[in-house]
């Protein structure tokens, strides 16, 4: 004998609409069937049922107490299955969903925050949250699935494999000069220009900060002192204390007593930015469109 697990969706919902209005006539326009067609799914129904569901009368139909029953699992099993259809057309059209981004500092600086504003302002219902860190620790949070999507940087994305990445663009490198710096005018320097300096870093190691890409040439910082927050680098400088790097992403954000100055692609090639999302996996809906809004 056919079990309940075997009843198709379908005749569920012939079941139901005849049991509504109690006649095989009446729901075949609303099913879009010929009566006789109804008739016989009910028929198959009941046949994969094991049992008579409805009495047919001179005038219509009445459920027997086996059709009873089995309305109200069919009801509850189609209310369950729309509202899965509906969430899932939600999910499809953003009017639900989370977005969770992972981005290194200087992306957040303004590249990141205008482009969540613009995801924000077209799909307004969608959660979104961010995490910031260094590159790798963005790629392990891709990989373990803690995050959607990652915007990461070049040449620190050394191992790959396992990610699709889609670059989002170049980013140049500046120094930031006090006001009254020699060099404050100047729209490009040189790393020469710039061998008696005190530099304001990250890190008193070269290698661990943006001052690394110099050291390919040889250029040799001075680091006078350390500070690991933006804000702060920028204070030491405005204050005549030393000069730091300042990448064109976050160029915008540069206080107004902070000169700028390009420096030559030749000394420091730009670093790539690119987004990140993990491979084999298919990406949300909000994450497509966000990869959309971020690339745009």
């Amino acid at each position: 004998m056919p079990q309940p697990h075997e009843l198709s969706t379908p005749l569920l919902r012939v079941f139901v609409e005849v049991a509504r209005l109690g006649s095989f006539t009446a729901a075949a326009p609303v099913l879009g069937y010929t009566q006789s067609a109804i008739s016989r799914q009910i028929s198959n129904l009941e046949e994969e049922a094991g049992t008579a569901l409805f009495d047919r009368l001179p005038r219509g139909v009445r459920l027997t107490e086996p059709g009873h029953r089995l309305l109200a699992h069919a009801q509850a099993v189609l209310d369950r299955l729309d509202a899965a259809r509906r969430e899932l057309a939600d999910l499809r059209d953003l009017a639900t969903g989370r977005l969770r981004v992972a981005a290194f500092a200087t992306a957040d600086a303004a590249l990141v925050p205008q482009a969540i504003a613009a995801f924000q302002q077209r799909h307004p219902a969608v959660a979104v949250s961010l995490r910031e860190g260094f590159t790798p620790a963005l790629l392990e949070m891709l990989g373990s699935g803690d995050a959607d999507v990652a915007v990461v940087s070049y040449p620190e994305t050394q191992h790959l494999d396992g990610f699709d990445l889609r670059k989002v663009c170049d980013d140049f490198m500046y120094v930031a000069f006090p006001a009254g710096h020699r060099l404050a005018g100047q729209r490009q320097v040189r790393l020469a220009d710039l061998r008696d300096e005190e530099w304001i870093a990250g890190s008193s190691r070269p290698e661990d900060t943006l001052i690394s890409s110099c050291l390919r040439t040889g250029f040799q910082p001075r680091i006078g002192f350390v500070a690991r927050d933006w804000m702060a680098k920028q204070g030491f400088v405005a204050a005549g204390i030393g000069i730091t790097l300042v990448p064109s992403l976050a160029a915008d954000a540069v206080r107004r007593d902070v000169k700028l100055a390009l420096v030559h692609p030749v000394d420091i090639p730009p670093r790539q930015v690119y987004s990140a999302v993990a491979s084999g996996f298919t990406p949300s809906p909000a994450t497509r469109a966000f990869l959309d809004i971020l690339h745009h």
